[in-house]
């Protein structure tokens, strides 16, 4: 059971939604408009951020970009179409995932779980050069200043920091990451290698650590 923040301005549509991810368990605040939302948010932070892209006034990408300049909060998208420029703004501006409308209650309360399950990644301490992560305590720090991560960009470090040396297809991360394998979602591995490089690599233009296999996935490389 997890406490969602829930914005969509679609009266009916949130209503059932609502009810649907209510029935599963979840504790939903519900609210019509971006400013609405991130009012509750700074009210009572939740598990995870459920938005509509499509808004008045503060549109969903940017309320997940504004969570994101302070709060590695676990944040879906629910966009009206899968293949347009919505949803890669949204992967570049920091969602963990996205589900396309009309939504499906049982597969967005998977993603939901599965999101989840991320934040609870544990494990021991590693280091990989000035790289440290410390699986426990959910910290990642480079040359001892803390690097902020969310989850999901947390645990695709660690699957490949796992294998170091080997390379892993966009299918097999997104797998392992994400929890599902539908072939057209590889853009969120893409989207997300791109957010922990520009946080970990030294020049992400030029990534060291985390290296683009062309047209296969990618590798991490251990100092």
């Amino acid at each position: 059971m997890a406490s969602i923040l829930f914005v969509e301005d679609d009266p009916s549509a949130r209503t059932a939604l609502e009810l649907a991810l209510t029935r599963q368990g979840h504790r939903v605040t519900s609210r019509a408009t971006g400013e609405d939302g991130l009012e509750a948010l700074r009210a009572r932070r939740p598990e995870i951020a459920i938005l509509d892209v499509m808004l008045p006034g503060i549109d969903g990408i940017e309320v997940c970009r504004r969570i994101r300049r302070g709060d590695p909060l676990p944040v879906i998208l629910l966009t009206a179409r899968g293949d347009d420029l919505d949803v890669v703004l949204g992967l570049e501006a920091g969602a963990d995932d996205y589900v396309v409308k009309p939504v499906e209650p049982r597969v967005l309360d998977a993603r939901i779980r599965a999101v989840l399950r991320r934040a609870e990644t544990r494990a021991d301490i590693a280091a990989y050069g000035d790289l440290v992560v410390d699986r426990a305590s959910l910290k990642v720090t480079k040359a001892g200043t803390d690097v902020r991560l969310t989850p999901t960009e947390l645990r695709l470090l660690l699957e490949l920091a796992r294998r170091p040396g080997q390379a892993l297809t966009r299918q097999h991360l997104l797998a392992e990451v994400w929890e599902h394998t539908y072939p057209g979602d590889s853009r969120l591995v893409d989207a997300c290698v791109q957010r922990v490089r520009a946080k970990i690599e030294d020049e992400p233009a030029e990534p060291r650590l985390i290296e683009t296999v062309r047209g296969f996935g990618y590798r991490f490389v251990a100092p």
